[in-house]
């Protein structure tokens, strides 16, 4: 299906740029990425520290 190529592509064009990307961006992308695959979360989460180590932000401010 054509969806799912593009959604592929996509997906690996993201992960490309993920370092460039705003941080609020990076989170809004990865919340939405994960929705309904909770047990994923840390597997994805450290590919892409591991891919793009600047994206190791400082904890929010509470």
């Amino acid at each position: 299906m054509a969806d799912e190529r593009f959604a592929y592509l996509l997906g690996q064009a993201a992960m490309d740029v993920w370092g460039d990307m705003p941080r609020d961006v990076q989170e809004a992308l990865f919340e939405t990425a994960m929705k309904g695959h909770a047990s994923e979360r840390e597997a994805l989460a450290r590919l892409l520290h591991d891919r793009h180590p600047r994206t190791a932000h400082p904890a929010k401010p509470v």
